[in-house]
C-alpha cells in the first residue's frame, strides 16, 4: 500500500507561482502513473495533469498547458506539480494520486494523498 503526502500549498496573489509536492511511501511507486486533480468549493473534481512512471509522457487539462508543469523524481518518490501564473479561478484542494491509469483526458488514479490547498487571490 502506498501512502501519498502533499505539500507546497498556500496563498498566492494572482500572476504568482508554487510548487506542489507529493512524496510516496508504503512502497516503490516508480512504475506507477501519477497525477494531480483539483477539487475547487462546490465544484466536481477536475483533472489537472499526469505523468508516465517513467516521466517520458506528461498530459494535461487545456486550461493548466503551459502554466503548469509536472514532473517526478522516482530516487525521491516524488512527484511535483509546478505552478505558473495563477489565476484565482486555480483556487482548490490539489490531490496527489497513483497508480491507475490516464485515458479520455482524464486521470484515473488507485490511491490518493489527503489534499493541499491553494488559494490564489484577485
Amino acid at each position: 500500500q502506498v501512502q501519498l503526502v502533499e505539500s507546497g500549498g498556500g496563498l498566492v496573489q494572482t500572476g504568482g507561482s508554487l510548487r506542489l509536492s507529493c512524496v510516496a511511501s508504503g512502497r516503490t511507486f516508480s512504475s506507477d502513473a501519477m497525477g494531480w486533480i483539483r477539487q475547487a468549493p462546490g465544484k466536481e473534481r477536475e483533472f489537472v495533469a499526469a505523468i508516465s512512471w517513467s516521466g517520458s509522457s506528461t498530459y494535461y487539462a487545456d486550461s493548466m498547458k503551459g502554466r503548469f508543469t509536472i514532473s517526478r523524481d522516482n530516487a525521491k518518490n516524488t512527484v511535483y506539480l509546478q505552478m505558473n501564473s495563477l489565476k484565482p479561478e486555480d483556487t482548490a484542494v490539489y490531490y496527489c494520486g497513483g497508480g491507475g491509469y490516464y485515458s479520455g483526458s482524464y486521470y484515473y488514479p488507485n490511491y490518493w494523498g489527503q489534499g493541499t490547498q491553494v488559494t490564489v487571490s484577485s
